[in-house]
């Protein structure tokens, strides 16, 4: 197998999102215990319950879900894009925000739309606070970037991409090319996003392997492309439906792969 390019997945593959995640509601549920006698982790579960049972009433939901913009991207970008949808999104975020803070207090008894409001503000403020990388992220990217080119293809708000990379600026040096689906107009598992990344790079399908933690989008994009794919598995998951080439528990894993191949 001659692989003269690696494609990465973003979010939860080099940037660990979802902890930055976990710890903004952490923060921001904490600091409404401060004024409320709330427990922060009941709290957090209310409002992730609320925000994406509200976020899949809003007629951008089919678009957000064709780019793969997730229900908690929701409560902190601010979509300053130019597509249609986008600019709908942008409209509708500050209310959606709002809404889900609002909600998550009143199932625990709490009726303050002012203090959702106030949190609704706070939650982008802790997500911006807190990004964080998988720690072996960057020395697998030094390890391979001499020998391979690198793209980076990644779901998603070209403006909320693009700021997860700004606050962690390390990250974009070593990319020839950065494809987000927003940008482009469809997002992963659409096989015509993978045709457009090789175009880019303009290699073939069997020069290529995708690297990704998501099953139903890197995994099943890339086998959708004909591209040989990576599953980045930290959780020990179980693949069903959809298989990938090869799997991996970290990502310093890859070299071992590359270097059998």
């Amino acid at each position: 197998m001659n692989i003269k390019a690696i494609f990465f997945d973003l979010d939860d593959t080099l940037l660990w999102d979802k902890k930055s995640v976990a710890e903004a509601f952490r923060a921001t549920c904490e600091y409404a215990s401060e004024k409320y006698d709330v427990d922060p982790i009941e709290l957090e579960a209310a409002v992730r319950e609320a925000a994406s049972s509200l976020y899949a009433t809003y007629e951008t939901y089919e678009f957000t879900k064709m780019i793969g913009i997730n229900p908690f991207e929701g409560l902190w970008g601010d979509f300053h894009d130019e597509h249609e949808n986008f600019q709908k999104m942008k409209q509708i975020v500050p209310i959606y925000r709002k809404n889900a803070w609002t909600q998550g207090l009143k199932s625990l008894g709490i009726d303050d739309e002012a203090f959702g409001a106030e949190l609704a503000e706070r939650f982008p403020k802790e997500r911006r606070r807190n990004p964080f990388v998988y720690e072996d992220t960057f020395d697998v990217l030094n390890e391979l970037q001499s020998n391979y080119k690198l793209l980076l293809l990644t779901n998603g708000s070209p403006q909320l991409q693009n700021i997860k990379l700004e606050i962690t600026p390390e990250i974009v040096p070593y990319f020839d090319e950065i494809v987000i689906s927003g940008a482009f107009g469809r997002g992963k598992p659409d096989p015509s996003i993978f045709d457009h990344a090789l175009s880019l790079l303009n290699l073939s399908k069997d020069e290529v392997i995708m690297v990704g933690d998501n099953l139903m989008t890197d995994i099943l994009g890339a086998s959708r492309a004909g591209i040989r794919s990576v599953w980045v598995n930290r959780d020990d998951k179980k693949a069903d439906k959809v298989v990938p080439f090869h799997e991996i528990k970290r990502l310093s894993e890859l070299h071992e792969f590359l270097n059998q191949e």
